[in-house]
């Protein structure tokens, strides 16, 4: 019997130990920026196109972020930090650092994702239509990589009309120094 309860405490020992580790790895990996500092293409004033290989796309991204980029994933709902978000600043593709949203545009849909209802500029997104898991959606995608952000729906408050319904974990944040003046849609 006292060796059968030390190997049942060994064994929860382990299980535990293993379990810590596998989380120090999941939660370096899911908390890893992509900033600067180990993204060598994020800049949130170049607005040259950015064509990657796919194995240099793993290297700078989250596995998360890989897989919605990339992959055209899907972050769970009500998953993200931005979704009840309330600071005033801009959004960025956490890919590239290309500037995507403002959070004067940022309103509470209740979807589950960060929504908007106007994009930085009009260019800052592109748009492709989108039939998969039976549906008829337009696809938004960072002009500048390509990277998939979400999706867009025409169901959004004025003055647009569009509810851009975008996964947090492909955002970056920048605070709005206090000196700026609001932001609102632009050209």
């Amino acid at each position: 019997m006292t060796i059968s309860i030390k190997l049942y405490f060994s064994f929860c020992f382990t299980t535990i130990l293993m379990s810590c580790q596998a989380q120090n790895i999941y939660t370096k990996n899911k908390t890893m920026s992509t900033t600067k500092n180990n993204n060598p293409i994020y800049s949130t004033t170049d607005t040259n196109k950015v064509v990657m290989k796919e194995e240099e796309w793993k290297e700078i991204l989250t596995p998360e972020q890989y897989y919605i980029a990339r992959q055209k994933g899907t972050e769970r709902p009500g998953s993200s930090k931005f979704e009840n978000f309330k600071e005033q600043g801009t959004y960025y593709c956490a890919a590239c650092g290309n500037p995507l949203f403002v959070s004067d545009t940022k309103f509470e849909s209740g979807c589950g994702w960060p929504s908007f209802f106007a994009p930085f500029q009009k260019s800052s997104l592109i748009y492709t239509p989108d039939f998969s898991h039976g549906m008829n959606r337009t696809e938004v995608q960072c002009a500048r990589c390509k990277a998939h952000v979400g999706h867009v729906f025409e169901d959004g408050p004025k003055p647009t009309g569009l509810r851009y319904c975008i996964n947090g974990a492909i955002l970056n944040f920048e605070k709005k120094p206090e000196e700026k003046s609001k932001l609102f849609f632009r050209e």
